[in-house]
This record gives structure tokens, sequence and C-alpha cells, in this order.
């Protein structure tokens, strides 16, 4: 009886260490580690005035064959794309102090920045000897980019930025009883 208590307790010992040891994976166990490092590229001064934000979804749906075998992604990019004024584009600024008068020509809106908030993979399905590599996930990235900020050229963005900014700017001055004249550059 005194052996079956010692082979009992050496067996639950050689499990506890055998746990410890052998990977997570086999005993149901699931441990995800993440680090990251924060680089900082550049930074610099800029002088844009954000007058309009729409936020877009597009469906990209990319698909690659190669010698017969093909691998497919459907994905849906929710983006945001931000317009406005790039104020270092010398605007024109008269100031007329005798008539409390300020006339402002401003260069027309662009399309300032394109963020991507959000990608969902709905279904991605590698060919048999077609598999699916970073590589393709970059160019899926890079063409959902792509296709947001040809989004933006198709709406009404850039001109409802252009009004956007003349309103701001004409409240956003209009003070001590001056007059606001703003237009956009060449419109």
């Amino acid at each position: 009886m005194l052996l079956v208590a010692a082979a009992l307790i050496i067996l639950i010992a050689f499990a506890y260490c055998a746990t410890r040891m052998v990977p997570g994976a086999l005993f149901g166990r699931n441990e995800t580690n993440i680090t990251h490092d924060v680089v900082v590229d550049q930074i610099k001064a800029v002088a844009k005035l954000v007058s309009s934000e729409a936020t877009v979804r597009d469906v990209i749906v990319y698909e690659n064959t190669w010698y017969g075998s093909t691998k497919r992604s459907l994905v849906v990019v929710t983006g945001r794309l931000l317009a406005g004024i790039d104020l270092r584009d010398n605007p024109d600024v008269i100031i007329d102090h005798e008539r409390r008068r300020i006339t402002i020509r401003i260069p027309p809106a662009k399309l300032i920045a394109v963020e991507i908030r959000d990608m969902r993979t709905y279904d991605e399905r590698g060919g048999l000897w077609n598999p699916f590599t970073r590589e393709d996930r970059d160019a899926i990235q890079r063409q959902a980019r792509a296709q947001l900020m040809a989004a933006g050229g198709e709406l009404a963005l850039l001109r409802h930025a252009n009004e956007s900014a003349v309103e701001l700017l004409r409240l956003l001055l209009a003070k001590d009883g001056y007059s606001v004249d703003v237009g956009i550059r060449g419109a």
C-alpha cells in the first residue's frame, strides 16, 4: 500500500512538471504574447485646415491564380477621408482697416489624409500551391488605401471641404466689426 501511495505521488509530481515544461497547446492552454516598440520617424509642423471628413466602407475581392491554383480573399475596409486646405499654399490675404474688410483667397481643397480604421477579412482561401503570404496581405492593404483615395475623388468631399473652409474662415475672422470675403482661388 505504501508503495502504491509513493508511486501515485511520483506520478502526480511528474504530471505537474510535464505541464510546466511541455508547450501549452498540448494541454489546451492558449497564451498570447504581444510586444511592440514605438519608433518616431518624423515630426513636422503642418498648417492644414481639415474642413470635411467622410467615413467610407469598401469591399475588396482579391483573387490571384498561379498555375491553376487560385487564392481568394474578401475584405471589408472602413476608412476615414480627411479633406481641407493646406494653408502653406500661400493664401492671398488683403486687410482693409479703413473699410474694416478682410479678403481671403484660399487654395482649393484636397484630400489631406486617408486613415484605414478597420479591415475585416470575411473569407480567405489559399490555393493548393498558391497560399496567402504577407505580400498578399500588404497588396490588399495598398489596394484598400488606393480605393479609398479614389472614393474621395468620386464623392463630393472636396466641394464640401471648400464650402466648409470658406464658412469656417468667415465665422472665425468676422470679429470686431470686420466683414470677411473668403473665396477659392481659381474658382
